[in-house]
C-alpha cells in the first residue's frame, strides 16, 4: 500500500502525556517523509497555535488537523472550519457546567481560541500548560465568534461522567478525549482527515493514522493503516489488528523506504 499522508493523534499517542515537548527524533522523521512525498498531519483535540508550537521545526512541512477536525490549516491559512450552531453548542456548555457536581470546568473552542468558564480546578493549568490561546467568561454567550467545540475538564477523571454526557450529546458527536475531557464537535477526526483529502487530493486509503483513545475511531475506521497504541483501552485493541508502542518505530521504516 502506497502511503501519501500520517495522521497521528498527540496526547497519549505521540506525545506523552505529561509531556510538553516531542522527541527531537520525531522532527527528523517528519523531515525524511516530506523527503520521500510523506505529509505529516497531527490530529489533535489541540488549537492551532498549541500545534504549530509544538511542530514549530517542522510546521511549514505538515497539516494541521485541530479541534478533533472541526478546524484544518495548512500554510498558516485555515484550510476548513465545522462550526456549531450557536444554541447547541450553548446548550451543552450550560449542562455540562451545570451537571458535573461542580467538577467540571468547561472550554468552548473557536477557531484558534479557546473561550474558559473555570473553576480554579486545573483546567486553566492545563490550557497554559499546552499552549492554546485563551480568554476567561461567564457564559457561553460570550464567546464572540463561531464554535467549533465544547468540551468539559473533570479533574478527577472522566469515569464517573462519561455516561452523564456522551449517551446525552450524541448529536455533537460526545466522546471521551481523554482521562480528564469529554469533547463535543459537529466535526470528529474522520471528517477532518476526509476533508483534509478532499483539499490536498490524497485518497484516505493512502492514509496511516495513530491513536489511543474512542475519539480517535472516526479517523481510524476511515484511513487505509489504521494503527491503535499498546496502550489503549482492551476494546480499541481488539477492534484494531495493527498495534505499536510508539508511532516513530513506524515513522522510521517509512522514512528509510521501507513498507509496513
Amino acid at each position: 500500500m502506497s502511503i501519501k499522508m500520517i495522521c497521528s493523534d498527540l496526547d497519549g499517542t505521540l506525545l506523552p502525556y505529561g509531556r510538553k515537548t516531542l522527541e527531537p527524533e520525531v522532527f527528523g522523521l517528519i523531515e525524511a517523509l516530506a523527503d520521500r512525498g510523506i505529509l505529516f498531519c497531527p490530529a489533535s483535540g489541540r488549537q492551532y497555535t498549541s500545534q504549530k508550537a509544538l511542530f514549530a521545526p517542522v510546521a511549514d512541512r505538515c497539516a494541521f488537523l485541530c479541534e478533533n477536525g472541526a478546524v484544518l490549516y495548512k500554510n498558516e491559512a485555515c484550510i476548513g472550519k465545522t462550526p456549531m450552531p450557536r444554541a447547541l453548542a450553548e446548550a451543552i456548555a450550560r449542562d455540562m457546567w451545570e451537571r458535573s457536581d461542580g467538577q467540571g470546568e468547561v472550554m468552548l473552542s473557536g477557531q484558534n481560541c479557546a473561550y474558559l468558564m473555570e473553576r480554579g480546578l486545573g483546567m486553566l493549568d492545563r490550557v497554559r500548560f499546552i499552549g492554546n490561546r485563551y480568554e476567561i467568561i461567564r457564559d457561553p454567550a460570550d464567546v464572540p465568534e463561531e464554535i467549533v467545540k465544547v468540551s468539559v475538564y473533570l479533574h478527577e477523571g472522566v469515569e464517573s461522567y462519561a455516561d452523564r454526557f456522551v449517551p446525552r450529546w450524541q448529536e455533537a458527536n460526545c466522546a471521551v478525549a481523554g482521562p480528564y475531557w469529554i469533547d463535543t464537535t459537529l466535526a470528529n477526526k474522520g471528517t477532518g482527515v476526509r476533508k483534509l483529502c478532499e483539499v490536498l487530493g490524497v485518497d484516505p486509503g493512502e492514509v496511516l493514522a495513530f491513536g489511543d483513545n474512542y475519539n480517535d475511531t472516526a479517523m481510524l475506521d476511515l484511513v487505509g493503516m489504521p494503527y491503535i497504541m499498546d496502550s489503549a483501552a482492551e476494546p480499541l485493541r481488539q477492534r484494531y489488528a495493527r498495534h505499536t508502542p510508539r508511532p516513530e518505530a513506524v515513522m522510521r521504516v517509512l522514512a528509510a523506504g521501507g513498507s509496513v
